[in-house]
């Protein structure tokens, strides 16, 4: 049987996804059994290999069942910026992610596994999207952010956007649209979700239409509506109780209505193990749930575990599509 095909973006140049590669990579009994293809440059890991003295020897070499390659993608780096945005890392951990997306979507790679960018260096470089999930969302309209953990697992309604944004953007159709297209894709990956639980807006769900009227008027019928199609889905719930229910129960997934409602609870319990994964696109994306770093950038103190998990999440789906 070939070895399925994972493709890994470096990043930030000067973040720490260069570092964490590395480090990662570096250790056989890190890696899923998979042929990985770093999207990046030769020059990037050289220099931080340097810079922080392991050996890279192993790279675009065959050992214990794994393959590493490295994909030459973007215009050559000429100034790394270590520890800081910049728009030069900006266009350069664009592009890594560019091509990786383009092989995905040719089938030439089953997963794409990205390391952390700054949305500082992107706007340097004069790209117009906040980060990946958003470009996703540029090609598939329905690409769906949802956060994983061993003891966490939930769906965002919205994302990068201001509060007041997000609030104006739930509305009855665009959730009961959002409740399926999540449901299909769970079922379609077959990640063993039986049940979604919507939290409220305000707080304590509302309170009966005492502390706002969103849950009254718009969630409550988007979530009846959806059961009446045959989801298993229930809320609104108050979102300072419902993810104790939620906890330790792989098979209940939160449904949140804006980031930080989601994305406080989850990285208190998965800082350093939670893997942000895209659903609705036509192959599987995973990153790590925590950012650039820049302020321990090239310490030797950025924690590899998120990025771990991410690899092997990705390869897991991948051999579950295969057997389905």
């Amino acid at each position: 049987m070939s070895l399925p095909k994972i493709g890994l973006t470096l990043g930030d140049p000067g973040g720490i996804g260069p570092e964490i590669i590395l480090r990662l990579l570096g250790n056989p009994e890190n890696l899923p059994p998979a042929e990985i293809i770093i999207f990046g440059q030769r020059k990037i890991l050289q220099a931080w290999a340097e810079k922080l003295g392991p050996p890279i020897q192993w790279l675009e070499e065959s050992y214990q069942g794994r393959k590493i390659i490295i994909e030459e993608s973007g215009n050559p780096l000429r100034d790394l910026t270590f520890g800081s945005p910049s728009a030069e890392n900006g266009q350069v951990s664009f592009a890594f992610f560019r091509v990786a997306v383009d092989s995905a979507r040719k089938g030439e790679i089953q997963a794409l596994v990205t390391a952390p960018v700054s949305k500082t260096s992107w706007q340097l470089a004069g790209i117009k999207f906040r980060g990946h999930t958003e470009f996703l969302e540029s090609l598939f309209p329905e690409a769906i952010m949802s956060f994983w953990s061993e003891r966490l697992r939930l769906a965002l309604f919205t994302h990068h956007l201001p509060l007041i944004e997000a609030v104006s953007r739930i509305k009855k159709e665009a959730l009961l649209t959002f409740f399926i297209s999540l449901e299909k894709n769970l079922n379609y990956w077959n990640f063993g979700v039986k049940e979604l639980m919507v939290c409220g807006l305000n707080p304590h769900a509302g309170e009966s239409g005492s502390i706002g009227q969103e849950e009254q008027q718009i969630i409550i019928p988007a979530v009846t509506e959806a059961r009446d199609r045959g989801l298993n889905i229930n809320g609104p719930f108050p979102s300072d109780t419902v993810f104790v229910q939620a906890v330790d129960h792989p098979e209940k997934m939160i449904v949140c209505l804006y980031h930080d409602q989601g994305l406080i609870p989850f990285k208190l319990l998965s800082f350093d193990s939670g893997v942000n994964l895209t659903l609705g696109l036509p192959f599987i994306r995973t990153s790590p749930d925590h950012g650039t770093a820049f302020d321990i950038a090239g310490k030797g103190k950025a924690n590899l575990q998120s990025l771990k998990e991410a690899l092997w999440l990705a390869w897991k789906v991948c051999q579950a599509s295969n057997r389905a």
